[in-house]
């Protein structure tokens, strides 16, 4: 991983640029990227520098996929089948899939260095398979194609298409990126829930509402690489366009077969061409006939790739977008568990608060009637400190009689206000 950070260092100090030729280069569109280039063949990897323009002549792309992979705006996950190309747009991973290459868009993200190194393990891997399987014989060959060992991993020899092996590491990027982040999200969030379940504070219902925040967020990324990959798996057109290897084989036999036919017609005038002379008027120029059957070849091509486009064998790779469809099944259920525990716990400390807030609606009663219990005795020394005469001050121990009277006459009443509540309902039994 570092050997492969020091070959995408640039090795010399970036030259001083004029503001003005970016903002020119900007106002035109024609700003110049790195991209990293691993070959198909070799499994090499490169840095090169073109611009919007040249990227798309060489990939034959429109200027809207390429915006897709520009890292200033923030699109959502997308896979797109083009004629020669694959766009992948998959969270940390954007790149250009061809039948010959892989166009990285160049940048020091563990992701990105990640996709690079695995994907040329899995070239050398299938290099050595391919080796394997020139040697064993066809009895032992694995029926059907590629077998999946494991999800995040391949560990058997490796037959897919380039263009699949590039597909499959993106979109095992993509979910390995995924599924880190559901795990760390899980890890801070359990331990942070429980701890609300016993003891509410602040602090930590602020740390709770960030981690809902992030985990909805990271659920509608999830759910996007999902229904991307739905989609493709629904659309059997779709995924009979990316087979760009199949294609490129079929255009090349239909080239090479029009200049077999070319050759026939080529040995047929020089037969001619030995008995009588021809004139140039009745023999066009072999670059013209050479334009008219790459003309005709297309138009063939573009004539039968709808009607075979349906009919192609598509298992492979619907097997391999199951596989990973299922991935980011898991980790949407994942998340869709802990939002349910974050529910569950918010749900609990509702309980909790509307517990603590009926405590205190019960202690405000008790006391409130305690209130106008006691409040009969500030009625009755009222009463008796008035300036009048009674006889009743003339007696020693009435002071007492009155105390005890008012005493036991305010705990009767307080004692039928708890009945009266308790037979309402309004306090525990």
């Amino acid at each position: 991983m570092e050997d492969l950070k020091e070959r995408l260092l640039p090795s010399k100090p970036a030259s001083v640029i004029n503001p003005r030729d970016v903002l020119s280069l900007k106002k035109r569109g024609q700003g110049i990227r790195s991209w990293i280039s691993v070959d198909a063949a070799t499994g090499d990897s490169q840095v090169i520098e073109v611009d919007k323009f040249t990227m798309m002549r060489r990939c034959d792309l429109p200027a809207r996929d390429l915006r897709l992979l520009d890292p200033l705006f923030v699109y959502p996950s997308t896979v797109l089948g083009r004629e020669k190309a694959i766009v992948v747009n998959l969270e940390q991973i954007r790149c250009i899939i061809t039948s010959d290459e892989v166009l990285l868009l160049n940048s020091l993200d563990n992701y990105v260095l990640q996709y690079v190194v695995e994907l040329q393990r899995r070239l050398k891997a299938a290099r050595d398979g391919d080796v394997w399987q020139s040697e064993s014989s066809d009895i032992d060959r694995p029926k059907g194609g590629r077998k999946f060992g494991s999800v995040f991993g391949c560990t058997l020899p490796d037959y897919l298409p380039f263009e699949f092996k590039a597909l499959e590491v993106a979109l095992e990027a993509a979910c390995t990126f995924l599924d880190t982040q559901a795990s760390e999200l899980e890890i801070e969030a359990y331990p942070l829930l429980d701890e609300l379940t016993s003891k509410i504070s602040t602090s930590d219902l602020e740390r709770a509402r960030r981690l809902k925040s992030r985990l909805v967020a990271l659920t509608r990324k999830v759910q996007k690489v999902r229904d991307e990959i739905e989609q493709l798996m629904d659309d059997d057109g779709d995924m009979a366009e990316m087979y760009l290897t199949e294609k490129k084989r079929r255009m090349e036999s239909l080239f090479y077969g029009g200049d077999q036919s070319l050759a026939g017609h080529r040995s047929m005038d020089g037969i001619q061409s030995v008995s009588a002379p021809i004139s140039p008027v009745s023999s066009p120029p072999t670059g013209r006939r050479f334009d008219r059957n790459l003309s005709l070849a297309r138009s063939r091509h573009e004539g039968t790739s709808s009607s075979e486009g349906t009919t192609e064998n598509i298992d492979e790779l619907e097997m391999l977008l199951e596989a990973y469809f299922i991935v980011t099944d898991s980790t949407l259920n994942k998340l869709t568990t802990l939002k349910e525990y974050i529910d569950d716990t918010e749900d609990f400390i509702n309980i909790q608060l509307d517990n603590v807030r009926n405590q205190l609606i019960q202690f405000e009663l008790i006391l409130t009637t305690a209130t106008f219990v006691v409040t009969i005795f500030g009625v009755v020394a009222g009463i008796f400190g008035m300036n009048f005469d009674i006889s009743l001050f003339e007696y020693s121990s009435a002071f007492k009689w009155v105390l005890l009277m008012s005493g036991v006459s305010g705990a009767i009443l307080f004692s039928s206000f708890l009945w009266f509540l308790k037979y309402k309902r309004l306090m525990p039994l």
